[in-house]
């Protein structure tokens, strides 16, 4: 199902009472263009719940913007065939009824505005709950289905991206694109949303291998985040097909953690494994101070650790003169295969 639907109040009946007499029972994919906020999807609750309850097996694909019932949140849960789903709102309350006990077979997962909490919270009780002592438990199969898993909106009061987050992501060990949209402040939030530290990513990266994009919200201008550059080594390792990258790191001493990293001997043994495809990465609004000596040192290391990148993107303009020089730096890198441990290019000019 695709269109657009016209608001006019006088309308809206009608519209509703079409959407319930849709025949549904041998339908295999419901998409609605969820782009227009001019339109009251609450006020089909009723009649999308009605066509959710009635699809049966073979529905492959449900997308809509509109919030569903209990009831037919939970019948979709049951579809064996499932495989895209974006959602709308807060899970079922099991609090009076069983959770479920089996989860589809999904490979696209979208939580969308106000449903990232509730939904990440039900999904930690399904797998780490008393079925768990069970071979299998009701994650079983989307952990092994799930290649992309976007949050469309973090909820105001949470959650923030955490460890508690990150837990919950990392039982998904074959997604490719992880997208977590959420800004710091936005829509009356106030503060860096982003916990995780350093060990919290290399963990994430360790557990998620087969990801391509890697998106945990836009990093903001605050500078308060314990993540450093020295998570971004790993990432580039342990994720050799990412392409996509963006993610907070502080960067009020960032040389000296480049300089602290680079002495590290587990850093110099990553140095020496393949690393990601990473061309671009995005920095978004993080602040960066460096004096010329510092330039030369972060775009060197940058290349280390990105072999293939090409810029660093953000508002700010000393991020296009990092990109610069690395484009600088790459003309005259060293034949592809080539060693880059040990800040192979220190350049005076650059």
């Amino acid at each position: 199902m695709q269109g657009n639907f016209e608001t006019l109040p006088n309308l809206l009946p009608a519209i509703a009472s079409a959407i319930s007499i849709i025949p549904t029972s041998t339908l295999q994919l419901l998409f609605v263009d969820h782009s227009n906020r001019g339109v009251p999807w609450a006020y089909f609750n009723d009649p999308f719940s009605s066509v959710a309850l009635r699809c049966g097996p073979l529905l492959t694909e449900f997308t809509s913007p509109v919030p569903l019932s209990d009831t037919a949140v939970n019948h979709l849960i049951h579809l064996p065939h499932l495989r895209t789903w974006r959602v709308e709102g807060p899970p079922p309350r099991y609090s009076a009824s069983p959770l479920p006990h089996v989860f589809p077979p999904l490979i696209k997962f979208t939580l969308a505005q106000g449903a990232a909490c509730g939904w990440l919270s039900l999904l930690r009780c399904l797998e780490h709950g008393d079925s768990s002592t069970h071979s299998t438990t009701p994650l079983s199969k989307v952990k092994e289905s799930l290649e992309c898993l976007k949050v469309e909106e973090l909820d105001l009061l949470g959650p923030t991206i955490d460890v508690s987050f990150a837990v919950t992501i990392k039982i998904f060990r074959n997604l490719a694109h992880l997208d977590v949209g959420a800004f710091c402040y936005e829509k009356g939030r106030g503060r860096c949303i982003f916990k995780l530290k350093n060990n919290d990513v290399v963990a994430l990266a360790m557990a998620l291998a087969q990801l391509e994009s890697l998106l945990l919200g836009y990093p903001c201008f605050e500078n308060t985040c314990a993540t450093t550059v020295a998570c971004l080594l790993p990432i580039s390792v342990y994720c050799v097909k990412l392409r996509k990258l963006e993610i907070h790191f502080n960067t009020t001493n960032i040389v000296g953690d480049l300089r602290n990293s680079s002495g590290d001997p587990r850093f110099q043994e990553l140095l020496l494994l393949p690393r990601c495809p990473l061309s671009c990465l995005e920095v978004f609004q993080i602040p960066l101070t460096l004096d010329e000596p510092g330039f030369g040192i972060v775009v060197n290391w940058m290349v280390n650790i990105f072999p293939s990148l090409k810029s660093c993107e953000g508002v700010e303009d000393i991020w296009f003169d990092i990109s610069d020089r690395i484009t600088i730096l790459q003309a005259m890198r060293i034949p592809p295969g080539a060693s880059l441990a040990g800040g192979a290019f220190d350049f005076p000019f650059i």
